[in-house]
């Protein structure tokens, strides 16, 4: 009686995820909730033979034809032999096709796409350039729905190796797709990183998570590690090619020919400023046409920096101030923010450079260097920032946890944030300075400059 009624609920469940029109045969439901339970729990081999006729003669049955047929045909593919795995990986992308020509509304289109363009890569089937197409139509497609680190991060790995060996690609479009690889991974980590926080805040706050919320919480974290994984990969993978001397032949060769085109200009002059190359004639000029096509923000910026190459700071700074008063883009009010924030932090005025340095995070969430500049500052005032020996070191919790957001909303820089974070903990009253405080899960009130508060950990 119990197994029927499961059954029966299963099928209930299962009838939710009906095309509009389907006519669905009772001997579909019986399948199908046979299916569905014995795929829930793993049991593949049990899941099989429902599955297979499920597709051959109810393919439009019930989305959870697709979700869990998924799952087992990944099972299939990890458990296959290096002769099998073409085979079975040739057969996840037909099911994966299937489920958008049954649930096209349903399927997110890039993201289905990319899925199966992973596939495609991790299999080595077909060639590295049949491959690339494959990211790069389903990114095209539907660039929002894909949210795999993996994916963003492999389409410019494939772009970088056919470049080098010559298939097809452009230097310039291997330094586009890099921008455009970066600036998604940056969307997709602060995405998450904003979740994560309001529960960090919440729990902070010294109100108890749900057990749902601390998986939230589980998923976020591992989700961010792969983002500062795939993030510092996509710096790597560019290598040697996006450094000056790589960057600067490339854009001297054409500025003849492109001198007068403000768009081009725009975009050559921001790369090569973007890898600090601003110390170069190339540069120089680029800028000084710039301002006389068209005197702009992008242009007032450039001319901060060759004030700034030149040691004059009050220029630099008018310029920048000039450009964020021009600036309609909130990544270049960042930029020029950040900028006038390390004129201020390397001349020791902390607070001032923090309050730009907030801006910079006003306008562009995803900086996540801002962060780890933030924390420098904090670490450097430790001493001057507590009464006791015990809360000038909590200082270092502070900058620790700052330190550790520069590489959730920012993932390439991952590695460097979590190596930073630990360094400033390392620093941190220990676990036993902890208990003899008497201090633990009290919240530390940080004076001076910082004006902020920690939270002692229980331990």
């Amino acid at each position: 009686m119990k197994t029927r009624l499961t059954t029966f609920f299963v099928a209930l469940v299962i009838a939710g995820g009906f095309t509009a029109n389907a006519q669905i045969s009772e001997e579909c439901l019986t399948t199908g909730s046979i299916f569905v339970e014995a795929a829930k729990v793993k049991n593949y081999e049990a899941a099989r033979a429902p599955f297979e006729k499920l597709q051959k003669d109810c393919p439009n049955y019930s989305l959870a034809l697709y979700q869990y047929g998924e799952r087992l045909l990944k099972a299939d593919l990890k458990a296959a032999s290096d002769a099998e795995k073409g085979a079975v990986a040739q057969k996840l992308i037909e099911f994966l096709k299937k489920r958008e020509q049954y649930f096209p509304a349903k399927t997110p289109k890039g993201k289905n796409a990319a899925a199966q363009a992973q596939i495609m890569f991790d299999n080595k089937l077909g060639t590295p350039k049949a491959q690339f197409d494959a990211f790069q139509n389903a990114f095209n497609m539907d660039a929002n729905s894909i949210t795999s680190a993996k994916n963003i991060y492999t389409r410019f790995k494939l772009a970088v190796d056919l470049y080098k060996n010559g298939q097809q690609v452009q230097l310039q479009e291997v330094f586009d797709l890099y921008d455009d690889t970066q600036a998604k991974l940056n969307k997709e980590a602060t995405a998450l990183d904003s979740k994560l926080q309001k529960l960090v805040e919440k729990e902070e706050s010294g109100t108890a998570l749900s057990a749902k919320e601390k998986r939230r919480v589980k998923g976020y974290n591992t989700n961010l590690n792969a983002f500062g994984i795939f993030g510092g990969s996509t710096d790597g993978a560019l290598g040697e090619l996006g450094n000056c001397e790589n960057l600067v032949p490339l854009y001297q060769k054409d500025f003849d020919s492109m001198k007068n085109d403000k768009e081009w200009i725009k975009k050559a002059a921001g790369r090569l400023a973007s890898k600090d190359c601003t110390d170069t004639d190339l540069f120089k000029q680029m800028v000084e046409n710039l301002h006389r096509l068209e005197p702009s923000a992008k242009s007032a910026k450039y001319l901060g920096i060759l004030a700034g190459n030149r040691g004059d700071s009050a220029a630099e700074a008018r310029y920048y101030q000039e450009a964020i008063d021009l600036e309609t883009d909130p990544k270049e009010r960042a930029n020029a923010y950040y900028r006038l924030a390390e004129k201020a932090r390397k001349s020791g005025s902390y607070g001032k450079a923090r309050g730009l340095y907030n801006k910079a995070l006003s306008e562009d969430p995803s900086y996540g260097i801002v962060y780890l500049r933030i924390a420098a500052m904090y670490a450097a005032s430790a001493n001057n920032c507590g009464q006791t020996t015990f809360d000038k070191r909590a200082v270092y919790w502070l900058a620790a946890s700052t330190a550790q957001r520069a590489g959730r909303v920012s993932p390439s820089l991952a590695g460097t944030a979590n190596k930073t974070a630990a360094s400033y903990r390392a620093l941190a009253p220990s676990t036993a300075d902890v208990f003899t405080s008497g201090k633990a899960g009290q919240t530390i009130k940080i004076g001076c400059w910082i004006g902020s508060s920690v939270r002692v950990p229980n331990n």
